[in-house]
């Protein structure tokens, strides 16, 4: 089989993609993935076919205003404020998927939520798609409202607020899609007839968040696509950081922008030594840097979270899904300062869960605040809860389970229309 996998946005989504596109490799399937032009060399250094989208939603977030966004957002807030950027840039982004998907000619079309032009290509090529998201808030649940809200529960309204997820895309861009859909897909204005959906993946583990019991068996909580092996070794400098005393707390924000790196900075550097521990700081994303040197800090990069965690006693991030599963894979306390998106929904499963102090505040943060965090996460009980959660979490078969999904999934497609 042919599979075009589709996806849109930072590291955290492309890297799962990645990693189940290896699973279908050597599975013996053909295949295509399609992302933003900076991960070209990433995604083919693991041996996976690489077609280029447009970056400039990416690096919008890079600039000023969208760092400004991010900063005074909560939820999906800062893409709204982004959204005057973001209307001219999507004719283009529609036409390039277009155009890598059928040079292609897939027989399954896999697809990242932010890929709005997929099920629309399905629908001109009659194919099957099927929707896979690292995070949940695409099939209507009372169990919890759209993960992108910053709300604990909408009660009676849960539902709703799923619907208002899944249909978001065609009410902030239903204009552009509908030219396209006719001007480029030689397809009516609106879809009409059969639906293209072969059925629903959701790439995180159910340890973490169950399923709710509303959810047929069209959908599938398979657990996360980790992409593990390589030949990442620690620097010198890391390994002797390291083993010169007990396992650090690892900070680092991803690929969220820094305001005011030198501030916050200084105040992770503050409050590690004002509760006696040692760090290592991940700057790789700008919202930390190098500074001054400090005996009980070490600076890196990057580095592989699969290998790194394991030597860390907890850490501290922005709660993206990708980076939240990683730390509770490797069984540590998790500590989460949410900027934006899905990330204040993980964040309260950390609390929910008993595995991280409560999430701190980005727009108030202190020296106060994070030693508290630092110091709670040294609680032998979360420790315990942690450690457990780690071990499910290591029993999951995401790739795999994914995989036998979409296979007989995507035959009950073709059966439904013989």
């Amino acid at each position: 089989m042919r599979v075009a996998i589709q996806t849109q946005g930072s590291r955290g989504d492309v890297q799962p993609y990645v990693a189940l596109a290896c699973g279908l490799l050597s599975a013996g399937h053909d295949v295509q993935l399609a992302a933003p032009e900076a991960f070209a060399g990433f995604v083919r250094s693991h041996g996976v076919t690489f077609a280029p989208l447009p970056g400039d939603m990416l690096a919008l977030i890079d600039t000023p205003e969208g760092k400004a966004a991010i900063a005074g957002g909560r939820g999906f807030s800062a893409g709204l404020k982004l959204l005057h950027r973001i209307r001219p840039l999507m004719r283009h982004l529609l036409d390039r998927e277009w155009d890598v998907v059928r040079s292609f000619a897939p027989d399954l079309i896999l697809h990242h939520p932010k890929s709005l032009a997929s099920p629309h290509l399905a629908e001109r090529l009659s194919i099957p798609a099927v929707l896979a998201s690292p995070l949940p808030g695409f099939t209507p649940t009372a169990a919890f409202p759209s993960p992108l809200l910053p709300v604990r529960s909408l009660g009676p309204l849960n539902r709703l607020s799923h619907q208002l997820a899944i249909r978001a895309g065609a009410m902030l861009f239903g204009r552009t899609i509908r030219a396209w859909r006719c001007e480029t897909l030689a397809l009516p204005s609106s879809p009409a007839g059969r639906r293209t959906s072969a059925g629903t993946l959701y790439a995180y583990s159910r340890h973490l968040l169950p399923v709710p019991r509303d959810w047929g068996d069209d959908v599938l909580v398979c657990g996360n696509w980790f992409l593990d092996g390589g030949d990442w070794q620690p620097p010198p400098a890391l390994e002797r950081f390291l083993a010169a005393g007990e396992p650090p707390i690892h900070v680092g924000f991803g690929s969220m922008p820094g305001l005011d790196p030198e501030r916050l900075t200084a105040m992770v550097v503050e409050a590690l030594a004002k509760v006696g521990r040692r760090g290592l700081l991940a700057t790789g994303g700008g919202a930390l840097m190098a500074g001054e040197a400090a005996p009980h800090v070490h600076v890196i990069d990057d580095a592989p979270h699969a290998r790194l965690f394991p030597h860390v006693a907890a850490s501290l991030h922005h709660g993206g899904a990708g980076t939240t599963a990683a730390s509770l894979r490797a069984g540590i306390p998790t500590i989460i300062c949410p900027f934006f998106g899905d990330q204040p929904f993980w964040a309260r499963r950390i609390v929910t869960l008993g595995v991280g102090p409560p999430s701190l505040d980005r727009r108030n943060l202190s020296v106060a605040a994070l030693a508290s965090a630092f110091a709670a996460a040294a609680d032998a009980d979360m420790r315990r809860r942690a450690a457990r959660l780690g071990e499910a979490i290591r029993r999951d078969r995401g790739v795999a389970d994914a995989i036998a999904f979409i296979t007989a999934r995507t035959a009950l497609w073709h059966a439904s229309r013989a």
